[in-house]
């Protein structure tokens, strides 16, 4: 029974031979500068942007306030609408003053009951803050899809430089043919 041995053999491009050429080595520095790109490149992208996701929900957290709402209309079932429903609201700013507006609130309330709503820092209605839990699995999963995007981009780039490469080696295959293959017209007969 015949053994297969490995055959190649590390860093073979980098080292020295007649038969490699400067294409070679370049597409050996691409695809070094590739994993570095996506192994440093990915993980700062990720960093950066779980840190940037994070402040602005901390942000959001410290800015918005919870305020309590009289509902001015009756809401449908919720059954008819599926939980939530528009409804016209009033509320007291933190200036004092009486707001009214139309917002998302639970299904199934009747005019004249309270709701809570969420004010940002001017005192318009807005969406309820992320918890520190939700805001954490939403900071890490856009973290994870922009060190995605920059190994994506990363892989793009030099598959196309890695594409460019192997026609420039085609061709100049065709051109050392062109060179040699007269000298291999021996005709037999």
């Amino acid at each position: 029974m015949l053994t297969c041995r490995r055959t190649k053999r590390w860093l073979w491009r980098w080292r020295a031979n007649p038969l490699r050429r400067r294409d070679d080595v370049l597409e050996a520095w691409l695809v070094l500068a590739l994993w570095t790109l996506v192994a440093v490149g990915g993980a700062l992208a990720g960093v950066l942007t779980a840190r940037a996701a994070d402040d602005a929900f901390m942000q959001q957290r410290a800015e918005r306030t919870p305020v309590t709402a009289v509902l001015l209309t009756d809401t449908p079932p919720a059954e008819a609408t599926s939980y939530r429903a528009f409804a016209q609201v009033r509320w007291i700013g933190k200036d004092g003053s009486a707001r009214t507006g139309r917002t998302l609130v639970n299904g199934g309330l009747k005019a004249g009951s309270t709701t809570v709503l969420w004010t940002d820092a001017r005192g318009d209605l807005t969406t309820r803050p992320p918890s520190r839990t939700d805001a954490a699995v939403e900071a890490g999963l856009l973290a994870a899809a922009s060190a995605l995007a920059v190994s994506g981009i990363a892989f793009g780039v030099t598959g196309a430089a890695r594409y460019w490469l192997d026609r420039r080696r085609i061709d100049e295959w065709g051109r050392e043919w062109d060179l040699v293959g007269p000298r291999w017209g021996h005709k037999t007969g």
